[in-house]
């Protein structure tokens, strides 16, 4: 197990000096899923929303939100992001509460001394609370689940892969 790098030998929250670090393509995708129920994905999909085409406002949501992430996210690096892209999908197979859903994957990259977990993440977290926040008049119910890191690459660690661990 690695030792926590955003802690000074005081214990004093601290970002990481990484400037001795070398540049290198790094990649992050991240995932998480929107459930609902089946009359508002059918609302999302139809386009019948008053607030406008959901998803679209969702991915530009989405790409804001990789590029702020330092802006909230207290000891995150600055980095110059060189892509974002958002996919999403619908799962329409109901769950144990005949929810259906939506599920968002994000990949973001960059060339940096420092990785982009933190942006594929958020990317993904607002990405999902834009959808909420659309729907939520229809649809109060609706939750957030499985937001998580699904793979990284670049940097001294190499790749990483969610299962593979």
């Amino acid at each position: 197990m690695n030792e926590l790098t955003h802690f000074s030998a005081s214990g004093r929250a601290r970002m990481v000096d990484v400037s001795v670090k070398a540049d290198t393509h790094r990649l992050a995708i991240a995932s998480g899923v929107l459930r609902m129920q089946t009359a508002t994905l059918d609302q999302i999909r139809a386009g019948r929303l008053a607030k406008g085409d959901v998803l679209t406002v969702a991915d530009v949501g989405a790409v804001m939100a990789a590029k702020h992430t330092p802006d909230i996210i207290p000891m995150c690096h600055s980095l110059a992001l060189t892509g974002v892209e958002v996919a999403f999908s619908e799962i329409i197979e109901p769950d144990s509460e005949g929810c259906v859903g939506i599920k968002v994957v994000t990949t973001v990259s960059c060339v940096g001394q420092t990785g982009i977990e933190m942006e594929a993440l958020t990317a993904a977290s607002v990405a999902l609370l834009t959808i909420y926040d659309m729907c939520k008049a229809i649809d109060r119910g609706m939750r957030i689940e499985s937001v998580q890191l699904e793979e990284k690459r670049g940097g001294k660690s190499g790749v990483w892969l969610r299962g593979m661990e």
